[in-house]
């Protein structure tokens, strides 16, 4: 019998009942610290442009209140006033202090969203497919092995993290979502693409959603021979592990993931894991070896941000932390060019340096994770070093995925930067036109 039916642990304090806390809650929250008046007005005008969402498990159990606001939890989970450009930050404090009307608000902050580069990397125009006709919005296709799907009742998340990339999903304006209820639409564009082989259900986080909704979008994918993994894409092991152990339909989930396992399919758990803390909590532990149970693989990524992990000592602890659950770490990524990435964004040389002084600590379980990855438009180009070439310092770069498989693999080289923080800053080394034939940064 697998670990899916055991009797979980007996939860413990008042977080095991999931309420969400958002930009309503925040002045409450922040009574816990103590903040001037205008440094909690900075951050609700950072909340009414950037999304704000968390609850009692997060609150509680991972924010070490006594270090805020340098908290790397609290960073993760809360707004800092560094996250908007300054001239917008003022714009929107002055309109929540004179309490302006609800109209002006929006329309202000519409406009300093759209200025922050909402759907990067092609999102809305290169990667979403066609068929029959018919552009499907709630996917995306960018390599020829992987479609994405993003349904619609699981645009949201247990809690926002500040740096997100996904952040349009969640500010409540509709042309800026990619979701879809469609599954007959999304199924018949998977048997016409039989090169498909894995399907990744994504947001937001899927497991928002009750396991009756999420089974209607796994389980026609097991009727699709030529799909052989499933993924899902969720936060929940860090922002809500009861997910997995108490939650109402928690073992129908788990008995969803047998499912899919006992089909012959690998099934991954694409977890989102940022910080070492949030694999701390017994909860934590016990959510994981009931997944492992039904035979899922759990595999960990997360962005490489300032202020919340930019250390090898960070990234070290994880990476130990995961492969002692048994988890596989897998991506350390660039935090995109979107949103607040300005604040939270590391230059890719010092990036590539915390990486490295991490990757040489840790055991070869550890060393299955790649990185510093940028997911950008060509695909997902990976920083392998800084090197000197021919008398010139260069950075030593790979696609790991590629719209053309043809680049996947192939080395190249741009001219060093110590400031650049995104594969679009980067120029080709020794004077060359382009990277490799057929990839530019653009």
């Amino acid at each position: 019998m697998s670990s899916a039916h055991h009797p979980a642990p007996a939860p413990q304090g008042s977080t095991t009942r999931f309420r969400a806390l958002t930009p309503r809650d925040l002045d409450g929250l922040l009574q816990r610290v103590s903040l001037s008046a205008s440094e909690r007005l900075a951050l609700r005008a950072v909340s009414a442009v950037l999304p704000f969402r968390t609850n009692a498990y997060v609150v509680d159990e991972l924010i070490d209140w006594s270090a805020v606001p340098d908290d790397p939890l609290f960073r993760l989970t809360f707004p800092q006033a560094g996250m908007l450009p300054a001239p917008d930050l003022r714009r929107m404090a002055d309109l929540l202090a004179r309490d302006a009307p609800r109209t002006e608000l929006l329309r202000a902050a519409h406009e300093i969203r759209m200025r922050l580069n909402p759907h990067p990397s092609g999102q809305l125009d290169a990667n979403v497919p066609v068929h029959e006709g018919r552009r499907l919005t709630g996917l995306q296709h960018k390599y020829p092995e992987t479609v994405l799907v993003f349904p619609r009742q699981g645009q949201t998340c247990h809690a926002y993290c500040t740096y997100c990339f996904r952040w349009p999903q969640f500010v409540g304006e509709a042309d800026l979502r990619i979701a879809t209820d469609d599954i007959d639409a999304t199924t018949a564009y998977l048997r016409a693409h039989p090169e498909v082989t894995s399907a990744l259900i994504t947001g937001g986080d899927p497991l928002v959603m009750s396991t009756e909704v999420l089974s209607r979008y796994v389980e026609p994918l097991l009727e699709i021979d030529t799909i052989r993994s499933v993924r899902i894409g969720t936060k929940s092991l860090a922002f809500w592990p009861y997910r997995f152990t108490r939650d109402r339909d928690a073992d129908d989930l788990l008995r969803l993931f047998e499912r899919v396992v006992a089909s012959g399919r690998t099934l991954a758990l694409m977890a989102h894991v940022t910080h070492p803390r949030e694999l701390h909590p017994p909860v934590v532990r016990q959510a994981v070896r009931r997944v492992r149970g039904t035979g899922a693989v759990i595999r960990c990524q997360g962005p490489l941000v300032a202020g919340i992990n930019d250390s090898a000592d960070a990234w070290a602890e994880l990476w130990d932390e995961t492969t002692t659950l048994g988890a596989v770490p897998y991506y350390q990524f660039v935090e995109r060019d979107t949103g607040p990435q300005g604040y939270f964004g590391v230059p890719l040389a010092r990036g590539h340096q915390i990486f490295r002084d991490a990757y040489a600590r840790v055991s070869g379980l550890a060393r299955t994770v790649r990185g510093p990855v940028m997911s950008a438009m060509p695909g997902k180009v990976c920083v392998d070093g800084v090197a000197e070439v021919a008398g010139e310092k260069v950075f030593v770069l790979h696609l790991i995925q590629a719209r053309d498989p043809d680049l996947v693999d192939r080395p190249f080289f741009a001219a060093y930067d110590e400031g650049a923080t995104w594969f679009t800053d980067l120029k080709p080394a020794f004077g060359a036109s382009r990277f490799l034939p057929g990839l530019d940064a653009h």
